[in-house]
């Protein structure tokens, strides 16, 4: 490669990650300016309310803003462990739940009626659902840089607000068909679940346990037949040797397969991406 060519494509690449840098500090500095004015509606409310019932000024105050200043620490720790491209699936559940508090701390204090809940329970709302974003933008941007220097890190998984989501939708399901519904949990259960410690039902066997702390003599692998392997076994089926598979296709190959083993998006690219990265390693030695 041209040496003049290789330094052009460096400086485009950097000049790239700066400018995204740049628009990751500027909602880090929008984040500080919504959570103060959240705090401020929050302060407001709660400390009326419980000032009336303590009759502390000072103890009040200190009250009313234990809430925001909880969602605030978890944040800022949930960025801090985003930066080194971590999860932070706890943080982000403690910051999701502070932020809880503080809206229902808003809809007590608020006067009866739907309009006045709504006005309270916004603000709190709107910062919990910018911070959790923010850790997530933040997290996939640094597995965007570490993923250009070849540096492998943990897949995507499921965010607070995310398994929320899909438990509002279950629920929703439950209502509108309870019969599949349910037989369908049912079975998420008897597949998922073990049967005794370390001890899984063998695939389309019921009643038949197989032993997953190890391979035995004359067993193959004990995992085969797993949904990681049934997808493993899929992507070579479709793109040929995994050595052959481009890195950066590893997602896209996912979101399109993942659903048809019933995988996982993000556990599946985990699998993928290691599996890739041991199969190129072991060809190139």
């Amino acid at each position: 490669m041209n040496p003049r060519h290789a330094r052009t494509s460096t400086n485009a690449a950097r000049g790239h990650a700066d400018r995204s840098g740049l628009w990751l500090r500027n909602a880090v500095a929008g984040l500080g300016v919504l959570a103060a004015a959240a705090a401020v509606v929050s302060f407001t409310a709660q400390y009326k309310m419980i000032a009336a019932a303590r009759r502390l000024a000072v103890v009040a105050a200190l009250e009313a803003a234990i809430p925001d200043a909880a969602a605030l620490v978890f944040t800022s720790l949930g960025i801090a462990l985003a930066l080194h491209g971590l999860r932070a699936i706890r943080v982000r559940a403690l910051n999701v739940g502070s932020v809880a508090v503080s809206v229902f701390m808003n809809a007590i204090a608020a006067a009866p009626g739907w309009r006045a809940l709504a006005i309270w329970a916004m603000p709190p709302v709107a910062y919990a659902l910018a911070s959790d974003t923010l850790i997530g933008v933040v997290r996939a941007w640094v597995i965007a840089r570490q993923d250009a220097l070849n540096v492998r890190l943990a897949g995507e998984q499921p965010t607070p607000l995310a398994v929320l989501g899909g438990l509002v939708l279950w629920l929703l399901r439950l209502a509108l068909a309870p019969g599949s519904t349910l037989a369908g949990f049912r079975r998420w259960v008897i597949e998922e679940c073990p049967v005794a410690p370390g001890r899984r039902l063998a695939p389309g066997r019921p009643g038949t346990a197989v032993a997953r702390s190890g391979p035995r003599r004359g067993v193959k692998n004990p995992r085969n037949g797993t949904k990681t392997a049934r997808f493993l076994a899929l992507v070579s089926e479709r793109h040929g040797a995994l050595a052959a598979v481009p890195v950066g296709d590893v997602s896209r190959i996912c979101t399109a397969l993942a659903p048809e083993i019933g995988l996982h998006a993000g556990a599946a690219r985990t699998a993928l991406r290691r599996a890739v990265l041991a199969a190129q390693n072991g060809s190139t030695s």
